[in-house]
């Protein structure tokens, strides 16, 4: 079998399989998941049984985020979301199913009713190419069906245009991306785009929750071939490894496991595969600039690397751009540094380009002044007697 045609096969057998697990349960699809029982009252069992899911990643959701949910299925996450974000906040389910959307539009009355409030939107489209609505794409067709090979080519421009003028999900409009066993139905061909588009949509500071289904073993051509195993999230999932790293190669930063599945899930021909569920963030891009900024790591371990390659050795000053201070001041990392001002500030539009390619210690007297000469007394301090400052 060709890889081409192992392609084709493949996808079939998600479409066919999915869209039947849409009309009549399916319970070895994907494996059992409990959810926060307090957000699932308002949403109806038809949905709720036809939910087809490795982990739960809406516990990462915040109250106001504009949330996207990848391959949203019948709905289920997209409803638990919106509880979670609230009036203020607002839900995106993409999927390419029909009748998985069906199932999804088929409450959303009902659900916002229930709510008091209406969040929630549910658009048609491919999770490897946001930027392609197909329901635009459709009408489009219907207008100008493709009946020749010259028709082919126009339509390959009408795609380019509908991407450029009326994007699926718009460039950096997303505040947190979720995904629930989805990506590993998308074909090895297609993940960077994906990852890509993933990328993409995030605003700056938005962050990923996927859970997913992961293989400890690179999995064999001869079980990436078989349409069954594939579309039963097993054949396509990713090696654990890889899949942290596929994240660092799309521009992510602070890519951490949140939960691991300690059984594992299934094993095929001495294959773990288990439920993964990780956290990553948007937002190291840009430039580096000197303002005379250190961070001092505070431990437990000897020394700790970013994702840029600074080293930061245990309690030492350590050098900083600008961007950095600011980047590791923030989640995940709050609270694991020590900051060091300057105690002169230096001007953001004036200052100069930083080597951030080195990690070099920060000399005290660089934060301080080299001229710094100050002296102060007991009389001076603000600690008094009996107090909780010595």
């Amino acid at each position: 079998m060709t890889s081409r045609t192992a392609t084709l096969d493949a996808e079939k057998a998600v479409r066919e399989r999915y869209s039947s697990a849409a009309v009549a349960v399916e319970p070895t699809l994907c494996c059992p998941v409990s959810y926060d029982p307090r957000y699932l009252a308002v949403i109806p069992q038809e949905i709720l049984d036809r939910d087809y899911g490795c982990g739960d990643p809406t516990p990462y959701i915040r109250a106001g985020d504009v949330v996207l949910d990848l391959g949203s299925g019948g709905g289920k996450a997209c409803y638990i979301a919106a509880q979670i974000v609230g009036r203020e906040g607002a839900v995106i389910g993409v999927d390419c199913n029909d009748e998985m959307l069906a199932l999804a539009r088929k409450y959303q009355n009902v659900i916002s009713e229930r709510l008091g409030y209406a969040n929630v939107s549910f658009r048609r489209g491919l999770i490897q190419d946001m930027k392609l609505d197909l329901d635009r794409l459709e009408l489009e067709l219907a207008r100008r069906p493709v009946r020749d090979a010259r028709g082919r080519l126009e339509l390959r421009s009408v795609e380019e245009r509908l991407r450029r003028d009326h994007p699926l999900v718009a460039d950096e409009s997303i505040d947190c991306v979720i995904s629930n066993c989805v990506l590993n139905l998308v074909h090895k061909d297609d993940r960077p785009m994906l990852f890509a588009e993933i990328f993409r949509v995030l605003r700056r500071g938005g962050r990923v929750a996927i859970s997913d289904v992961v293989a400890d073993e690179d999995v064999p051509e001869s079980l990436e071939n078989d349409p069954e195993l594939w579309s039963g999230c097993v054949s396509g999932a990713f090696r654990e490894d890889l899949f942290l790293k596929a994240l660092v190669t799309a521009g992510f930063h602070g890519v951490a496991i949140a939960r691991r599945q300690t059984d594992p899930w299934r094993v095929v021909e001495g294959i773990e595969f288990r439920s993964l569920t990780v956290l990553a963030y948007k937002g190291k891009q840009g430039p580096c600039v000197e303002r005379n900024q250190a961070l001092i790591y505070k431990g437990p371990f000897k020394k700790v690397e970013d994702d840029d390659g600074h080293t930061f050795p245990r309690g030492e000053r350590i050098a900083v751009c600008d961007k950095t201070y600011r980047l590791l001041g923030r989640e995940p990392y709050a609270g694991m540094f020590e900051k060091v001002e300057p105690r002169v500030e230096v001007p953001l539009d004036s200052a100069p380009a930083f080597d951030c390619r080195r990690s070099v210690v920060r000399s005290p007297r660089e934060t301080k002044g080299v001229d710094y000469r100050a002296t102060t007394s007991a009389a001076d301090s603000d600690c008094v007697p009996g107090g909780g400052c010595c």
